[in-house]
């Protein structure tokens, strides 16, 4: 399809989405009833699959409730890489080797890749869950937030329904519509949903195979390239400008080899193409370079601090040691944050929500203000620059 007339169908779609929002329980439903009947389904399937669904008020609380993301990435990283996941991690790379093995020759992803998200989503499946998943999307495309994110998930869940691979009333998951051990939203389920045990069905709540198989399909199909890195630790020449710095920006990995930028580790990888450098606390702490694949990241998962943790220990479990934290300097509260997005704001620059989040808006933002300011412009904001502007 073509991208301009593609914009145009989901610009059409997010105005009928944000149109019907907000709008009592009982007529909601009922419209979303009509549209399915639009879209070919029999009345007498949709009545079933809608009959005594419910607004779940605690879905609303949990996606208000994502301060966790206000962290940065080393207090969120210490967080979330515990001993615990890290040996079951390889615990769970022998016992499904073969499926691993499987992941590798078809579509070139590492077993640390998966196994991260894994440990990270469910805890290899252990916690996956327990909202009623249809609720959960009808919820939040009830709710003025997002609505056109979760709309279409909807009716995707109405197609795997009919398939007999939906049951309205049992199906279960995250707060926000995932299913299984890896969380899949519906519609992913229907691009990528892999039979990996051969039995002949998708099974991603209970099958580890089918969920692995399931979400390296999704990686390729998001754009994931074969046999290539994606994260690395580097080190940086006290001489680089750091305005080249930030995931905003890209240089061919030989121009950042001939500034000076070299692998902590082990060499940088030309043949990778371009590649950013990413100072998630700033100069003084851990430095990485980016690669494509790491762009795929966010097609999983928005939030920088969760995808640089997961690149990063998808690296630890392919053997890359733990990163050097550096000496950053002090950050910012979630609140003070608020305040400096308020700031930056003023100023006229889009920082997109007052969240409190170190987003890639808000990084930019600051970069820009530190270089104004003639302060090390590493995206970093502190105390300092706070009281500065």
């Amino acid at each position: 399809m073509h991208r301009l007339f593609l914009s145009c169908v989901l610009l059409c779609y997010a105005t009928l989405a944000s149109a019907t929002c907000g709008t009592d329980w009982a007529p909601f439903i009922k419209d979303i009833e009509r549209e399915a009947v639009a879209k070919g389904y029999a009345r007498p399937w949709v009545q079933r699959f809608l009959d005594g669904t419910a607004q779940e008020p605690s879905v609303i609380k949990a996606d208000r409730r994502q301060g966790v993301f206000q962290k940065d990435f080393i207090s969120f990283s210490k967080a979330l890489i515990s001993d615990h996941r890290l040996v079951h991690a390889q615990k769970n790379a022998t016992k499904y080797a073969t499926t691993f093995d499987r992941l590798s020759r078809e579509y070139g992803i590492p077993p640390g890749v998966l196994l991260a998200f894994w440990a990270f989503e469910t805890d290899f499946g252990v916690n996956q869950g327990n909202y009623n998943t249809l609720n959960a999307l009808l919820t939040l495309s009830q709710d003025c937030r997002r609505p056109e994110l979760f709309r279409p998930q909807i009716f995707a869940a109405l197609e795997l329904y009919t398939r007999g691979d939906f049951d309205p009333k049992k199906t279960q998951g995250a707060w926000a519509g995932e299913i299984g051990m890896i969380q899949m939203l519906p519609q992913d389920i229907l691009d990528s949903g892999t039979d990996g045990d051969g039995d002949g069905r998708v099974d991603l709540q209970n099958s580890a195979e089918d969920a692995l198989m399931s979400g390296g399909h999704m990686l390729r199909r998001l754009g994931w390239q074969a046999d290539a890195p994606w994260l690395q630790e580097i080190v940086l020449p006290e001489t680089l400008d750091l305005t080249l710095t930030g995931l905003d920006k890209s240089l061919p990995v030989r121009r950042w080899q001939a500034l000076g930028v070299t692998g902590r580790h082990g060499p940088l990888q030309p043949s990778a193409g371009q590649a950013s450098v990413l100072l998630p606390v700033g100069h003084k702490g851990p430095a990485f370079l980016t690669y494509p694949n790491f762009n795929v990241y966010f097609e999983w998962n928005q939030s920088l601090v969760y995808v640089t943790t997961a690149a990063y220990f998808a690296t630890l479990l392919s053997g890359a040691p733990r990163f050097d934290p550096g000496t950053p300097d002090t950050g910012l509260t979630g609140q003070d944050m608020q305040a400096l997005q308020r700031k930056l704001m003023a100023r006229g620059h889009d920082v997109g929500k007052i969240d409190g989040i170190l987003g890639s808006k808000t990084r930019a933002a600051v970069q820009a203000e530190q270089d104004r300011l003639n302060l090390p412009a590493d995206a970093w904001p502190t105390p300092d620059l706070l009281a500065r502007l």
